[in-house]
């Protein structure tokens, strides 16, 4: 029995692909996006007929609409969307930081979010039977930032209150919005932490990952609440990083 309709952003790699293998061994038909054909195209041949590919770039109104106009037409419906695009750019003191870079961190980690968000609320709205869930990829770094990271702090502060908002303006449709904060994901974007993150007393050491198939693991258990429950908010982290008591 199918679980229903889901979305993945960023599904190309890392999280995305993760959590999106996971949807599909769990009974979802799941939609893949994300910039790269190519990566798509390869978790979609690992997922199966569950899956389906579409090139979207989260950045851009137009991209983001014609994904919810394929949805639509395919499926009728969205019952989960996990808001996982995003990027994180080269550590920069913040008086060096270019506008270039800000702008786009900002958008495809907040307006990113927004537009997919956007998109789904309309669609969860009018859809028969009522409602869904919006799952957002926050960060540790939406509580506490680190060094020389101000705009992916800034836009993971501001998924925070995206995914507050949201979780208000979706109780009388009956869709829930919650986000997970993830610390240091064992992907190929963890790199750096493996070999020396910059602390907030000037030193570099190393930290430890967590493996992805937990935050998969986490992904899911919120999705599958009944739309009566709702998870806010949830931390999954290496339990030995520097997080608790950073600073």
């Amino acid at each position: 029995m199918s679980q229903g309709i889901a979305l993945v952003t960023g599904a190309g790699s890392g999280i995305g692909r993760g959590v999106a293998l996971a949807l599909v061994r769990s009974g979802y038909s799941v939609v893949l996006a994300g910039r790269r054909k190519a990566p798509l195209d390869e978790v979609a041949a690992e997922a199966g007929p569950a899956a389906l590919a579409h090139v979207t770039d989260v950045t851009r109104p137009a991209s983001v609409e014609a994904l919810f106009i394929e949805i639509k037409s395919r499926f009728g419906r969205l019952d989960v969307l996990f808001n996982n695009a995003g990027i994180a750019t080269a550590p920069a003191a913040l008086e060096e930081l270019s506008v270039e870079d800000w702008s786009a961190t900002i958008d495809t980690n907040l307006t990113g979010t927004f537009l997919c968000t956007r998109a789904a609320f309309r669609l969860m709205k009018s859809q028969q039977p009522r409602g869904g869930r919006i799952i957002n990829n926050g960060s540790l770094s939406a509580t506490v930032p680190r060094p020389e990271m101000i705009a992916y702090t800034a836009s993971k502060h501001g998924v925070s209150g995206l995914t507050r908002a949201t979780a208000l303006e979706g109780r009388p449709y009956d869709i829930a919005c919650g986000q997970i904060d993830i610390g240091n994901a064992r992907t190929a974007l963890s790199t750096p932490v493996l070999e020396g993150a910059l602390q907030a007393n000037g030193s570099r050491s190393a930290e430890p990952t967590v493996d992805v198939a937990h935050i998969a693991d986490a992904v899911l258990y919120m999705a599958k609440l009944p739309l009566s429950a709702n998870v806010l908010f949830m931390t999954v982290m290496a339990s030995r990083m520097p997080y608790v008591g950073r600073g």
